[in-house]
């Protein structure tokens, strides 16, 4: 009995294997697919078996019925062409029906009907439909997943076995089917991902990954040949040889979902944001999204590299994962590799979709600089994306940015050969060669460019002129300037003729014996009329913050108003506006900048004002020592003591102004400027060659005018105003003597009304229409009193502030500025009221 029992068994096993080969053939061709039956199927159902032919029953039932009219109507699912994306290799494929709209009559048997054997053929030809992301007859999507909503394909779908599978093949199913979600999922992923707008990483991010899924798509192919082939071949078998590609999927399904999350694209991500969440919100900002709930910034370029490089770094402790990882690395970043090596070696920017670290603003551009140069083109143009930078570029950004800021300079001005390849570069991030390649092409475009404005553009010729134009080294020509030019200057600010001025500038420049008739760049300076003093200027670019206790008394705190500056205006003469203005061609504007232009102005205007003063009071020695009011000698010795105190005063003040300009050009300008000079020819403090870079050269640059003007007591409000008005003290002091010597002649009995007064009088008189008024041709005995009055409010004032000048410059020197100390020893002389006996 057991012998025949035995037959029997293998005689249904055989027959059984022979029937789940036509079943997987009529459902791939009649339930799935096509509702009519062919031939061949046909006649095999017809031969088969009883169980066989229960099974595959609603595969055959093509035929009108007699349920009714509606079961014999064909069910003919039709595909269709989706419209056009930016994403070029996007499936335009539309999505097949769902499994719930397929007709009652075409349902397959129910699994619990179903010996194990028979279950487990079916669920792996159902498997091999789910990994490609298909619907089975036994698997099948959950009823909440629409695979027309991207959200859904973006998160991937679950599915559902229909009910009866034996357990243990439940099990193994289920496990198996998270690879089918995973890879729905990815290729959404990749779909969406592979658009215009998401930049070139993103681009070959998706494309790396892409390769990936064709061998996922290469091993179902091969797993449904071993299908239809090996008969051994059994749900554990599949599970086994999918087993490392699902590993694969997992990486790439949970990468894909962080990168959805970060670019809110996920359902989930949208419904949990809460615009009532001020940190939320500044950290949306701080990403780049929009506050009023617009398109969220998307992750590309360098985001998208630090994104897989942490992920990397957190899985470092898996190599399977890894190897996928550092692949995909690997792939994005090549194009972001060949945007650097453009800008390192070339000094251009290829991004298209602003991926790159470095920002370009093609608004500025060189043409702007000729009219106005200005450092907005080598601090503004070209800037970092600080929130872009990939982790291996973030210790080297820097550096980055300056060699294509240098090779960008000298591109402009023809030095590179852009239509040579660049060749022998790294093109990854792990290449071995990576920061040598940077640093190699840093130093490369910083000798460039150094070698560009030092020898063709001859940056040091260009410094020295400019020294002797605002410095007034050797300035013979300002002297003649100036007294060609009194006339004119004299005038009020905004009646002096600039262009009369500008002439008289060429004439003396292009004078033979002149210094400057030699130098190459004279027609680069010109004239130009300040609208504001030059205290008011700085006091506007100075941050006045206040002023220590105990020093504060003497300071005004009046703040000063629009109606002040309009009547300072007003009074301004042609010697108070005027200051050179001085035209640098690209690119020795990235070292002569604006901001450095305008120091070298304000320098200017300082010395200019002492040198005028200068005259003044020297104009007033030459009238003590001419006038004969001043010379003639008096036989009242009140009025002889009187004159004394008069050159007393005058002599400390000229006293003072020459050792306030000994000082700003001996002791400050030179010393600094030589220190200059030898950086700007490459040479540290002890004289031996050193390695500078271009950025080095601008900011010694800047340091040397800035400590030129704090040493100079330009920086300091409380030393400005104080100098402010010991100068306008010794500025009215020159001017009045004209006056005091027509008071003189009325206040020496022996000289006035005498002939020679009448005739110096007559210098200031000489019209008939303004004869010499009859106070000045007779004697007045109060005009001594009057004069003595008013010399002791000029003593009384100039030596007040010069010694609150002098305490303030220990101050100073002790805490801030210690050469301020040599300017104090100098004016000490000029601070001893002991010294008008001395001289008397």
């Amino acid at each position: 009995m057991a012998p025949s029992l035995s037959n029997v068994y293998e005689r249904r096993t055989e027959r059984t294997t022979y029937t789940t080969k036509d079943a997987f053939r009529i459902r791939t061709q009649s339930s799935t697919k096509d509702s009519r039956p062919t031939e061949a199927s046909s006649k095999d159902s017809a031969n088969k078996p009883a169980p066989s032919l229960d099974r595959d029953a609603p595969a055959t039932t093509l035929s009108p019925s007699k349920k009714g009219k509606k079961a014999q109507l064909p069910w003919k699912p039709q595909a269709s062409l989706v419209a056009h994306t930016t994403a070029p290799l996007a499936s335009r494929i539309s999505c097949p029906p769902l499994a719930s709209s397929l007709p009652q009559v075409l349902e397959p048997p129910p699994l619990a009907g179903l010996p194990v054997e028979a279950q487990e053929s079916a669920i792996l030809e159902d498997l091999l439909y789910a990994f490609m992301g298909f619907e089975g007859q036994y698997i099948r999507f959950v009823e909440s997943y629409n695979p027309l909503e991207e959200k859904d394909r973006l998160a991937g779908p679950s599915f559902r076995i229909s009910p009866g599978l034996d357990l243990s093949l439940r099990d193994l199913t289920s496990t198996m089917l998270d690879m089918a979600k995973h890879y729905v999922a990815v290729e959404a992923f990749i779909d969406v991902h592979s658009r215009e707008d998401f930049g070139t990483i993103n681009h070959a991010l998706c494309a790396s990954m892409r390769r990936l899924l064709k061998d996922y798509l290469v091993l179902i192919a091969q797993m449904e040949n071993q299908l239809l082939t090996n008969e051994t071949f059994t749900l554990h078998v599949l599970h086994l040889h999918v087993l490392p590609t699902s590993n694969t999927l997992f990486q790439l399904y949970t990468l894909a979902q962080e990168f959805l999350r970060k670019n809110k694209l996920l359902e989930e991500d949208l419904e949990s944001g809460d615009d009532s969440d001020i940190d939320n919100l500044i950290e949306q900002l701080k990403d780049g999204g929009d506050l009023l709930g617009g398109k969220p910034k998307i992750q590309k370029g360098g985001n998208v590299l630090r994104m897989l490089t942490e992920r990397l770094s957190q899985m470092s402790g898996d190599p399977a994962a890894a190897k996928v990882l550092g692949g995909l690395l690997r792939d994005a970043s090549r194009p972001y590799m060949a945007m650097l090596n453009e800008w390192l070696h070339r000094g251009g920017i290829r991004d298209p979709h602003m991926e790159f670290l470095i920002r370009e603003q093609k608004s500025i551009n060189r043409d702007k600089l000729e009219e106005d140069f200005t450092d907005a083109y080598w601090e503004k143009r070209y800037t970092v994306r600080e929130n872009d930078v990939p982790p291996q570029l973030e210790a080297v950004k820097d550096k980055i940015l300056l060699a294509g800021k240098y090779l960008n300079v000298v591109r402009e001005c023809g030095g590179i050969n852009i239509s040579k390849e660049v060749q022998n570069v790294p093109l990854t991030f792990d290449d071995p060669r990576f920061f040598t390649n940077i640093s190699e092409a840093y130093a490369h475009a910083n000798s460039s460019l150094l070698n560009l404005l030092l020898t063709t553009h001859e940056l040091s010729a260009r410094l020295r002129s400019m020294k002797h134009y605002f410095f007034l080294d050797r300035s013979d020509f300002f002297s003649a300037f100036l007294y060609l030019g009194n006339s004119e200057l004299k005038k009020l600010a905004k009646d002096v003729n600039v262009g009369k001025l500008q002439s008289l500038l060429d004439l003396v420049l292009r004078q033979p014996g002149s210094v400057a008739a030699q130098d190459a760049f004279k027609e680069d300076i010109g004239i130009h009329m300040n609208d504001q003093t030059l205290t008011r200027f700085l006091m506007s670019v100075v941050n006045v913050k206040g002023f220590e206790e105990g020093m504060a008394e003497n300071v005004p705190r009046r703040t000063p108003t629009a109606k002040d500056d309009a009547e300072e205006a007003k009074k301004m003469t042609g010697y108070d506006a005027l200051e050179f203005k001085f035209a640098v061609p690209f690119p020795l504007s990235l070292v002569i900048s604006s901001k450095t232009v305008v120091r070298y102005q304000i320098l200017f205007r300082y010395l200019l004002s002492l040198r005028h003063l200068e005259n003044q009071l020297v104009n007033s020695w030459e009238d003590h020592n001419k006038v004969i009011s001043w010379t003639c000698k008096s036989k009242d010795r009140k009025l002889e003591m009187w004159k004394r105190r008069a050159w007393t005063l005058r002599a400390r003040m000229l006293n003072f102004v020459q050792s306030f300009m000994y000082y700003c050009t001996s002791e400050v300008i030179e010393p600094n400027w030589d220190s200059l000079m030898e950086k700007v020819n490459g040479k540290d403090k002890s004289g031996k060659a050193a390695n500078r870079t271009v950025d080095e050269l601008m900011e010694d640059h800047v340091d040397f005018l800035d400590t030129c003007l704090k040493e100079c007591m330009l920086m300091n409000p409380k030393l400005l105003k104080i100098r402010d008005k010991l100068v306008t003290c010794c500025a009215l002091f020159s001017t009045y003597t004209s006056h005091l010597s027509r008071t003189l002649c009325t206040a020496d009995k022996d000289l006035a009304g005498t002939p020679a007064a009448i005739e110096y009088l007559q210098t200031f008189y000489p019209s008939a229409r303004h004869p010499i008024p009859e106070s000045y041709k007779s004697y007045d005995p109060r005009a001594v009193e009057k004069v003595t009055k008013d010399l002791e409010k000029y003593e009384e004032n100039f030596n007040r502030h010069i010694k609150i000048l002098l305490d303030a410059l220990d101050y100073y020197a002790a805490t801030e500025t210690v050469a301020l100390s040599r300017l104090c020893a100098q004016l000490s002389m000029a601070s001893e009221k002991g010294g008008e006996d001395k001289m008397l």
